[in-house]
């Protein structure tokens, strides 16, 4: 007969319990999930993403991009995409669990992360009421715009985004996000 296999569960409380070890521990749903700390191309493209996006919504005073960011629902889901935008609505000073309103959030795919950011993390934003989510390929030179549950829509020249509520649109070619990465 076999044995049940008990798998723990942790709360974020129990996140600041983990080591400083350059590796990211999330949680959905009290699961633990751990990746390690991403490379220097995947920190470029994030990099540069980033600062296309701020450059739109922050000077314009409409929002914040920050990058990681972190999505925190207590006590058991604390989700750090490479990228959040938020309302400016919401002070810097506030906590993470604080902010209850979440524009985009980008995740650049990596080897170690890519079924974790396609297969839960993209619904998990979702559910979690993020209005958009990037999917971003440095392998495959795209990015996949999802405005809903489920796959989305495969970008390869250029990607638009336009923020909620405001009117700013933002354009980003993907030549130059994925510029001499090849």
């Amino acid at each position: 007969m076999g044995m049940a296999i008990s798998v723990p569960t942790y709360t974020v409380d129990d996140l600041d319990k983990f080591p400083n070890d350059g590796n990211r521990y999330e949680l959905l749903d009290g699961m633990l999930l751990v990746t390690p700390a991403p490379s220097a191309a995947h920190q470029i493209i994030a990099s540069r993403l980033q600062f296309r996006l701020s450059a739109a919504v922050v000077a314009s005073g409409h929002a914040h991009a920050v990058g990681p960011g972190a999505i925190v629902v207590r006590p058991r889901t604390q989700l750090e995409p490479d990228i959040l935008v938020y309302p400016a609505r919401f002070s810097p000073k506030l906590d993470w669990y604080q902010i209850t309103e979440h524009w985009l959030a980008v995740e650049v795919l990596s080897r170690s992360s890519r079924m974790y950011d396609r297969e839960f993390k993209r619904d998990a934003y979702f559910a979690l009421g993020v209005q958009q989510v990037w999917l971003v390929d440095r392998w495959e030179k795209t990015v996949e715009v999802c405005k809903r549950r489920g796959s989305g829509q495969l970008v390869r020249d250029v990607v638009r985004w336009r923020a909620p509520s405001v009117s700013v649109v933002v354009t980003i070619a993907l030549a130059d996000v994925f510029a001499g990465l090849e």
